[in-house]
């Protein structure tokens, strides 16, 4: 992605955590994100990776051989499938089929309405035999924020999958069929106290719905990709930026995702994370590819900071 995060007027990152006499530096490593393209059927306008219909990324069989292969030879606890919208990838099937017998808790990131349509029922179902962990995005508890950052009819639409899931078991008291949310804001400000929105939404869903889901994640949308162009289009990147870094928790740095985690693009790629990944910037600050990968990160292994990184310290950061 082109431009940075800098703002002269903001202590940078690095200097944050100097100043705590802190270190961004790897733990155990024991998840592996697999970033399968940026194709999308949706523009939302918090995305980090400017993902959408009209992008062309996407990962191919031979390097989703390379993931199977890391899998098998490496000791992943977890594996976090992402995009773009992972189900418009033709090969998703072949590729979790092939992780599901090597990883505990397996993991597929969704925007729901992706799985409207023919397309989507065998992929639900898939889901569901493969015991797949499904995260999925719902920026709010509302019809009119949720339409308002993702598109006209997209409310109507993630219900309508919602509903599907949990008639297959996904998201229901005491099922196994794990079905979490993830929200993030929809303007240049910070997202409430998790626990406060899980109740909403918990309470609303189940309400107006009949909705059921597990958990409730809020973040903090990173000022990259295309939530950046809106804060510069808006006039609200400075402030948004400072809005970061006054909510800089120091204690949120020890449970950061890229202390325990690898992110993977769909060339194969590594980077320390999702928002690395945007940036380009390369795992541990060499670029270098799965296929190479013998072992994990050693504990202590140092990591690339960037003023973006606030966005994961912000509160009760992102992890």
């Amino acid at each position: 992605m082109s431009g940075t995060t800098e703002n002269t007027a903001t202590e940078s990152f690095r200097q944050r955590l100097a100043r705590h006499e802190l270190r961004l530096e790897r733990d155990e490593t024991h998840a592996l994100q697999v970033n399968v393209g940026l194709v999308c059927n949706l523009s939302c306008g918090h995305c980090h990776l400017e993902a959408g219909p009209a992008r062309s990324e996407m990962m191919a069989r031979p390097v989703m051989d390379e993931v199977i292969a890391a899998a098998t030879r490496l000791p992943f606890a977890v594996i976090d499938v992402t995009g773009g919208a992972p189900e418009l990838v033709p090969e998703l099937p072949y590729l979790l089929r092939g992780l599901a017998p090597h990883t505990p808790r397996l993991i597929v990131r969704t925007n729901l309405v992706v799985l409207e349509g023919e397309r989507g029922e065998p992929l639900m179902e898939l889901y569901r035999d493969l015991g797949v962990t499904l995260v999925a995005s719902l920026p709010a508890a509302n019809q009119a924020q949720t339409d308002a950052q993702r598109g006209a009819g997209v409310w109507e639409r993630s219900m309508a999958a919602l509903t599907h899931l949990n008639a297959l078991g996904y998201g229901m008291p005491g099922s196994p069929l794990e079905l979490d949310l993830v929200s993030n804001p929809s303007g240049a400000f910070l997202p409430p106290p998790q626990l406060q929105a899980q109740e909403k939404f918990r309470r609303d869903l189940a309400r107006r719905y009949g909705v059921s889901f597990h958990n409730l994640y809020t973040f903090a949308n990173a000022p990259l990709g295309r939530f950046r162009l809106f804060l510069e289009r808006s006039g609200n990147l400075d402030a948004y930026l400072d809005k970061l870094a006054s909510g800089f928790n120091p204690c949120a740095v020890s449970g950061v995702m890229c202390r325990s985690q690898l992110s993977v693009d769909w060339t194969g790629r590594l980077y320390d994370c999702d928002f690395h990944l945007s940036r380009g910037i390369n795992m541990g600050g060499e670029e270098r590819l799965l296929r190479e990968l013998s072992e994990l990160p050693a504990p202590g292994t140092a990591i690339p900071a960037a003023d973006h990184c606030y966005a994961c310290t912000v509160g009760a950061g992102f992890t």
